[in-house]
């Protein structure tokens, strides 16, 4: 019987064993150095360094925290458009929750904000509202492709596929891209917002949000917490599995790490995986799987209880009610 070509090489993908996977033997932080290089090199960074040129468009108080409306130049001639709230009356440096949105129309979202017609705030996908109700600062990004950074202007939809595919032509990738706008915001907050503890970074985000967040951890010592919300899954069961947004897609990554692998890149910080029992992108089996893969090195590394996974009762969404006393339990035992 004539086999087509997807399930052709998804044959292929399941026979592959990837070649820097952690062995059991290796000296965890060597195999991490190891493995960060290959990643950079496959993400396509870094990028080209430069002046952040940063502009502060305004500062307004809102309802429980201030917020100051900036941009940045993450490399020449790109700029990222940013939200930082500060929970008002703060009087000491606070950490900071980096949100991402992932395909929604943008950033607006994680400040509970609907822009277009209809648009429904939903899935706890307000982060920005509930890490200042957490009592944190918060910072939302506008991630490459969605929002003010590239979606369509008429409806807010995300503009994915012509960016990733222009990106692969000379060596980049759009979530190398996304990474490294997260570790210039980093460089912003430490150079220009005092009142941001950036010695206490979390990361977080949900689908989308979530790649670039688990990305982010691997290669950004800087996270000292990541909250991967709707990704973190085999590439097997997920990426490679089904129908998914060209922005996902890193070539020849499954020949050298599972995804449960690449966790090893964030041990031993706290790493707080978060899925949706019925997620059909990012199934739970998947997840379990690349959970178990991440746990051994926690294991190993003398951090066992440094890892989490919390699935909630649902589909494709944030579970903030689930999530958010796991997040606290770490920052609480870390000051």
């Amino acid at each position: 019987m004539l086999k087509t070509p997807h399930e052709y090489n998804l044959e292929k993908i399941k026979a592959t064993v990837p070649s820097m996977r952690w062995n059991g033997a290796e000296d965890i932080a060597l195999w991490r150095e190891r493995a960060q290089a290959k990643l950079l090199e496959f993400l396509g960074l870094p990028l080209v360094l430069c002046d952040d040129d940063m502009t502060v468009e305004y500062v307004k108080e809102q309802n429980g925290f201030t917020e100051t409306r900036f941009i940045f130049q993450s490399e020449p001639g790109y700029y990222v458009p940013c939200h930082l709230c500060v929970p008002t009356g703060a009087k000491d440096p606070l950490p900071v929750v980096i949100c991402l949105q992932g395909h929604t129309t943008g950033m607006h979202i994680s400040l509970g904000r609907a822009k277009f017609p209809g648009e429904i705030i939903e899935g706890d996908r307000d982060f920005v509202i509930r890490a200042i109700r957490e009592g944190y600062c918060a910072l939302a990004i506008e991630q490459r492709c969605f929002g003010e950074c590239g979606s369509d202007p008429n409806n807010g939809n995300p503009n994915c596929y012509e960016s990733s595919m222009a990106a692969l032509l000379i060596g980049r990738t759009t979530i190398g891209e996304r990474v490294w706008d997260v570790q210039r915001a980093i460089n912003a907050l430490e150079k220009h917002f005092p009142q941001t503890n950036t010695k206490k970074i979390v990361c977080m985000g949900n689908s989308g949000g979530g790649t670039t967040t688990f990305f982010a951890a691997c290669v950004e010592p800087r996270i000292t917490y990541a909250m991967p919300s709707c990704y973190f899954c085999t590439f097997d069961d997920s990426i490679a599995a089904m129908n998914h947004c060209a922005c996902n897609f890193i070539p020849n990554i499954r020949n050298y790490f599972d995804m449960g692998d690449m966790a090893g890149m964030i041990v031993p910080r706290p790493l707080v995986i978060v899925a949706g029992k019925d997620d059909g992108a990012f199934p739970l089996e998947g997840v379990q799987k690349a959970y178990e893969t991440a746990r051994k090195m926690y294991d190993a590394a003398g951090a066992p209880d440094n890892i989490k996974l919390v699935a909630g009762d649902g589909g494709h969404r944030f579970y903030a009610d689930d999530a958010w006393p796991v997040l606290n339990k770490f920052l609480k035992e870390n000051k």
